[in-house]
């Protein structure tokens, strides 16, 4: 049994796991978001060079959306035979469909090479993408959460965010490396294809390294007492755990708003509204995502001695003040933007606590990746369109979908890790 071993084989053991479980999430975060950073050039390489600007733009982001939209098709698959045949097998094979279209995204030919059938093919490759994407978040969380010892699920979890989120972070290293070492020609002409290639290949080598990590401590419990869901998951999720759902729902376009707004599009608006140099906010969006790395690591921590409320209070107060402060013109504060949205990891959090063992992986799944390609694919457009009324409305979209999400983790329900059933228990370290 995992509480039976010695202290100093079960931190090594967990040292493993979450090490091997974070550099196979950051490799497929970077795979993911790595199209948001060259999505300039793919539009005048994969559309009609005939085409306004604005319709290669449009065509582009539609690519993009694309992949958010088949997340919760991906999801709902591998969260299934997640919770029927086990975490292990879905939480290797979403590395190995992350990293075979984005290999071959870095070997596809352009529209002057095929003509109509390259926009296809990417769309096709961003779609296995979405699907991967879709069962590796919830996946890793449920995974490390049920490999914790108890006292340090926060911490566990707050770790494999820091790790999804470092692929944030090499995105933005990779481009500007790229950006540095090539011209604009050079890049167009096929510098733009490394990333993707180097994307791929570390994803086999992720999904190669995931061969060595065991199922979880619960799964395997579950199965011993032949308490694994005789239903469908999902539908068990929808008939008894609605407002599970919904508060996972809601807080999950708390986070989308955090890495979306905070993280992703910031780094492009911010030039626009104030007239600060482009490499000037690139920089300081690299400080911020490091800091956004660090500080889920403490938050995540925080919620094991503190409980999630106690933590959750200061630190989105904390993020909605910073936001407000960047979109004032007070850019310098971008890195403290970053901490606050360390409580992003608030989310997985309280997500795993709110569906029982046997159908926790279809649980957060399910609400996750709903929540993140309705919320995710409208976000950029909503935000973006709004921003031309008043360039304070990204400020007042993070502090809205954080004050939501705030409210849904005062109500959401809460089990113990290792419990199958479906009624709620009060968890001490989680209130």
């Amino acid at each position: 049994m995992q509480n039976m071993r010695t202290s100093s084989e079960l931190s090594i053991s967990e040292f493993r796991i979450l090490s091997l479980a974070s550099v196979g999430g950051a490799l497929e975060f970077y795979d993911f978001v790595i199209f948001v950073f060259f999505a300039n050039v793919i539009g005048k390489l994969f559309f009609a060079a005939s085409l306004p600007d604005w319709v290669r733009q449009t065509q582009t982001f539609g690519i993009f959306a694309a992949g958010y939209l088949a997340r919760p098709l991906g999801g709902i698959v591998m969260a299934h035979f997640g919770d029927t045949r086990g975490r292990k097998r879905m939480f290797t094979l979403s590395v190995l469909l992350m990293a075979i279209p984005t290999l071959f995204i870095g070997l596809l030919p352009t529209y002057q090479s095929i003509g109509l059938v390259a926009p296809l093919l990417f769309l096709s490759m961003r779609v296995l993408q979405g699907v991967a994407i879709g069962g590796e978040a919830p996946g890793a969380w449920v995974f490390v959460a049920e490999h914790a010892r108890r006292g340090r699920v926060g911490l566990a979890v707050g770790l494999l965010t820091s790790g999804l989120s470092f692929g944030i972070l090499l995105g933005s290293l990779m481009t500007m490396c790229l950006n540095r070492t090539f011209s604009q020609v050079q890049i167009a002409a096929g510098a733009w294809r490394v990333p993707f290639l180097i994307g791929g290949v570390f994803g086999f080598i992720a999904m190669w390294l995931r061969r060595w990590l065991k199922e979880t401590p619960v799964f395997e419990e579950m199965r011993k007492r032949a308490t694994l869901s005789r239903e469908l998951p999902l539908g068990a999720v929808l008939k008894e755990h609605g407002r599970a759902v919904v508060t996972s729902f809601a807080s999950t376009w708390m986070l989308t708003a955090i890495i979306v707004v905070v993280i992703l599009m910031t780094p492009s608006l911010i030039p626009k509204l104030f007239g600060i140099a482009p490499a000037q906010i690139q920089m300081a969006n690299l400080v911020a995502t490091a800091s956004l790395c660090v500080s889920t690591v403490f938050i995540g921590a925080a919620t094991d001695r503190f409980g999630i409320r106690r933590v959750a209070i200061p630190i989105l107060l904390l993020l909605i003040a910073s936001t407000y402060g960047q979109y004032r013109g007070a850019e310098s504060i971008y890195a403290l933007a970053g901490v606050g949205a360390g409580g992003a990891v608030l989310t997985p959090v309280m997500m795993i606590r709110a569906f029982p063992a046997s159908i926790r992986f279809s649980g957060v799944s399910f609400s996750y990746n709903l929540a993140y390609a309705l919320f995710g694919g409208l976000t950029p457009l909503l935000v973006s369109w709004l921003v031309h009324f008043d360039r304070i409305v990204p400020a007042h979209y993070v502090a809205a979908a954080t004050i939501v999400g705030l409210a849904a983790m005062l109500m959401a329900p809460s089990h113990r890790l290792s419990d199958p059933n479906t009624s709620p228990h009060l968890d001490e370290s989680c209130v």
